[in-house]
């Protein structure tokens, strides 16, 4: 009798915890609130080039060996078959492993053609696939491939170019900016006169776990939110077909939202990036193309290490906050509100519940995105439309742990092609929806627009 009295009294003192577990996301009280939280309870505090590689809180012990294990396998190198370890690079590719693209877990830079390079080339021709997909190039698919292995030839080389663009501010300050051109060279097939290119630069890995528990409802909620402020800002969610699922979804990642999962997004990375197939995407890259005649199928990616290297990703922390009692950081945080730039970064949003991964599971977080489409103007437009994303749409991509890109990329390199060298160049280049707050930006004094990116530098 004694042991049950116990066991029920157990019971109940533990059932607090079980009901907050399982409470439905509500709105966070503000008071008392840490703002250097950007991942909530999955934020670590770490200022160094290793900032965005530390797994998230309260795994377990298996848990944090699937995480290991698909750390180790994000840094190593592929190479061609047939070899003991890593097989089946190519036969034409990008890179070698994930590490050389998203260097320290964070962003690339914009080089190409080399094992060091983190810059790809999307491209495709007029018209849709069967899903409403972009329509690849015949001969290129829809990447364009800058390495092969050994007797094989790449797709073609990209090279870049850049124009300087001198703006002046009305008080008379100048900003260089950096325009690029991208053309093709030694492609191994004539290249068709109407084919469309964008080039991307690798993203962070950090965060996605968070933002991949951010609700539908919320994210379309922020597009009719912005639609009903008639302010100009009028994002709209992406629509893009799932091959794993095999149905239209919501897009999240990629920089115009064109991929619906993290599963998804991975294995066409380890496909289109190294030429690795998997259960997810079983044919080469290079199908039906002249480099792939006469060769043995490559091995496909164990399930084991594409589920490894998923896993890994969602269970990255983000990056803490700095100096957020800093006066000129909050008087920069203040200025971005005013400005009009939060209505598309948008500061605090909560996740879903995820028994799963409490840490991850309704969290207040600040990634300071909508994760919607934007017209961004003719300036940034690559003019390749990728589902509902037109040519000179762009997701809003989120903004945490943006004042750490120099720390862990050495030289830091903004927006999706790189172009901008700075964060204010990073501003200048806003058009369209950002037209408003980019002149907004522009109007304030030398002090305030430091001030403002203090703000951002502390994210």
């Amino acid at each position: 009798m004694q042991v049950k009295k116990i066991y029920v009294v157990a019971l109940m003192l533990t059932m607090p915890a079980w009901l907050m577990m399982c409470k439905k996301a509500d709105t966070f009280d503000d008071g008392g609130y840490d703002p250097r939280l950007s991942g909530g309870a999955s934020t670590f505090f770490d200022i160094t080039s290793k900032a965005f590689g530390h797994a998230i809180p309260g795994l377990s012990g298996y848990d944090q060996y699937i995480h290991d294990l698909g750390d180790e396998q994000s840094d190593q190198t592929f190479v061609a078959s047939p070899a003991p370890l890593n097989s089946g690079l190519g036969p034409i590719y990008n890179n070698v492993s994930c590490k050389s693209c998203h260097h320290n877990d964070g962003k690339g830079n914009p080089t190409t053609g080399l094992n060091t390079s983190s810059m790809l080339v999307r491209a495709s021709i007029p018209g849709n696939d069967e899903h409403g997909g972009p329509l690849p190039v015949p001969g290129f698919g829809l990447q364009i491939q800058d390495l092969a292995i050994f007797g094989r030839q790449p797709e073609a080389k990209v090279n870049i170019s850049y124009t300087d663009i001198n703006y002046i501010y009305p008080d008379g300050t100048i900003t260089v900016l950096h325009k690029p051109a991208y053309q093709l060279v030694n492609p191994y097939l004539p290249l068709p006169g109407n084919v469309m290119l964008s080039a991307r630069m690798a993203p962070p890995f950090f965060g996605l776990g968070l933002l991949d528990l951010i609700p539908e409802s919320i994210i379309t909620g922020f597009a009719a939110q912005q639609a009903s402020d008639n302010r100009g800002v009028s994002g709209r969610p992406n629509y893009v077909y799932d091959p794993v699922q095999q149905k239209m979804m919501l897009g999240r990642y990629g920089m115009k939202a064109n991929t619906a999962t993290l599963l998804t997004q991975v294995a066409a990375a380890y496909q289109q990036d190294m030429g690795i197939t998997s259960r997810v995407f079983p044919k080469e890259s290079a199908d039906g193309q002249i480099q792939n005649e006469g060769r043995p199928a490559d091995p496909m990616l164990a399930d084991t290490i594409l589920d490894a290297t998923v896993f890994y990703i969602k269970t990255l922390c983000v990056p803490a906050r700095r100096n957020t009692t800093d006066p000129a950081v909050r008087q920069g945080e203040i200025l971005f509100a005013q400005i009009g730039c939060a209505s598309c970064h948008i500061p605090t949003i909560q996740t879903a519940t995820d028994v799963r991964f409490k840490t991850l599971s309704n969290q207040r977080i600040h990634p300071y995105t909508d994760l919607l489409l934007h017209d961004m103007g003719p300036g940034l437009a690559d003019n390749r439309p990728d589902f509902l994303a037109t040519g000179s749409e762009w997701k809003t991509p989120a903004l945490w742990g943006i004042g750490l890109f120099e720390k862990t990329n050495g030289i830091p390199y903004y927006l999706h092609d790189g172009r901008a060298r700075t964060l204010p160049e990073a501003i200048l280049w806003h058009d369209g929806e950002a037209a408003a707050s980019r002149d907004e930006y522009v109007k304030l004094s030398a002090f305030q627009r430091d001030n403002l990116i203090s703000f951002l530098k502390s994210l």
